[in-house]
């Protein structure tokens, strides 16, 4: 808690000769940050207008003495004075203009504005560079640094969270600028700024807090804080002052939390490494499958390659056993038509034959007639010459003491031909019968 407090900022003002405004406003005091600067006007003194009229007095008195002077001793005395009482006069008025003109200088620093007043009311302010403040009751009260972005840290301890759980602190940092020099230092003052400032600043934050639940309360490092810049701006716009930038780099838990914290960053990155080695081993596995993968393409590919040689090779086979029969096909069709043509022209050749000898047949049929009519009357006439007698043989029982046994039938007809010494008739009809 003390080294929380130890880091808070202080902003207030000082009091300081012109010599040591740069380094107060650049640097700061002992920790303090000092935008306003209150100069110590000892060259603004009014002993200048003492010299002016001791001055002023002292040509009076020579003139004078000069309009006093006489002839003699006294006149020569009166004139002596006169003239010292001139050149003192001058030296004195001299001086005082000299320290008039020195004292009227005002020097404003570059990034500073100047609060210029005239019987203590503000009159206006002066821009950087060197400025004459002619007017004896004219001065600078305030040099009020208004182009740096003055930092601020302001740690808030025991903020309580969702749950009521005070954290050890949560430290807030910002930059603010002051826009307007006369409303700061006329509205708040840089002290009372700074009160003003520590408890916007606490009510941001416990506000802030009482949104998060503890175990996220580490989510407020780096948050988003533009919510809380808008509203500290709607409250210290009424003073001049402009928040230009704000986070909230740091923040504390207790001890138990931060015990449970560590265990879960614990468990988080071995949960990490788990899944970082589970992650290299499913890579390597990826890797393997798409290896086994890409070798089974590889082979697929191979196969398919071969199948397609194969497949070439069948069909130019089967192209080439096609084509050899339809050659052979080809081959037995001009044989079947090279002998269907040729029995056709030798059954045409028959035909024609078998017409012409129809023809000839048809017309030699009258001539044959004839001539077997004729050959017919002539074996006739010939066997009726040599016919023989007929030998009647009753063979049929009716006679009384004839024989009607198989054999004497048997005798008789082997018997005849010899009785008769004739030929058979079979022989004279021969030539008839081959005609």
């Amino acid at each position: 808690m003390s080294t929380a407090q130890n880091r808070r900022s202080v902003i207030s003002e000082e009091v300081a000769p012109w010599s040591e405004i740069r380094q107060l406003l650049r640097g700061g005091e002992a920790g303090k940050l000092v935008p306003v600067i209150i100069p110590r006007h000892h060259r603004r003194r009014l002993w200048w207008m003492l010299l002016l009229w001791l001055g002023v007095f002292s040509l009076l008195s020579g003139v004078m003495l000069s309009l006093g002077a006489s002839d003699g001793l006294a006149g020569v005395a009166y004139g002596v004075l006169a003239t010292v009482g001139y050149a003192f006069g001058t030296v004195l008025v001299l001086s005082g203009l000299l320290w008039w003109w020195r004292s009227s200088i005002a020097e404003i620093e570059q990034g500073t504005t100047g609060v210029l007043t005239r019987y203590g009311a503000v009159t206006r302010t002066l821009e950087p560079g060197r400025h004459y403040l002619w007017h004896p009751w004219s001065r600078v009260d305030f040099v009020v640094d208004t182009a740096t972005e003055i930092p601020y840290s302001a740690p808030v301890v025991a903020c309580p969270t969702r749950e009521n759980v005070p954290l050890r602190s949560i430290e807030f940092f910002l930059k603010f600028k002051i826009t307007d020099a006369v409303l700061f230092v006329r509205t708040i003052g840089a002290g009372n700024f700074d009160l003003v400032l520590s408890s916007a600043v606490q009510d941001a934050i416990r506000q802030r807090g009482r949104q998060v639940r503890t175990e996220r309360a580490y989510d407020l490092r780096g948050s988003d804080v533009d919510d809380m810049q808008e509203l500290l701006n709607r409250q210290l716009s009424r003073y001049g002052v402009r928040i230009t930038g704000s986070n909230i780099p740091d923040v504390q838990l207790p001890a138990q939390y931060q015990q449970h914290l560590a265990t879960r960053e614990r468990v988080a990155k071995e949960r990490a490494a788990y899944e970082q080695e589970w992650g290299l081993t499913r890579k390597r596995r990826i890797d393997s499958l798409q290896m086994d993968i890409e070798r089974a393409k590889k082979v697929r590919d191979a196969r398919i390659v071969e199948v397609k040689a194969a497949l070439n090779k069948a069909r130019e086979e089967v192209a080439q056993l096609l084509e050899e029969q339809e050659t052979n096909a080809q081959k037995v069709r001009f044989e079947i038509e090279t002998r269907g043509r040729s029995g056709l022209i030798s059954a045409e050749n028959e035909a024609r034959a078998q017409r012409r000898l129809a023809q000839a047949y048809r017309d030699n049929r009258a001539v044959l007639q004839y001539e077997l009519a004729r050959r017919r009357l002539e074996v006739g006439a010939i066997l009726a010459g040599k016919a023989p007698q007929p030998v009647v043989v009753r063979t049929d029982g009716t006679g009384a003491g004839t024989d009607t046994s198989a054999l004497s039938t048997l005798l008789t007809a082997q018997l005849l031909p010899r009785l008769t010494a004739l030929p058979p008739v079979s022989t004279a009809l021969r030539p008839a019968d081959g005609e």
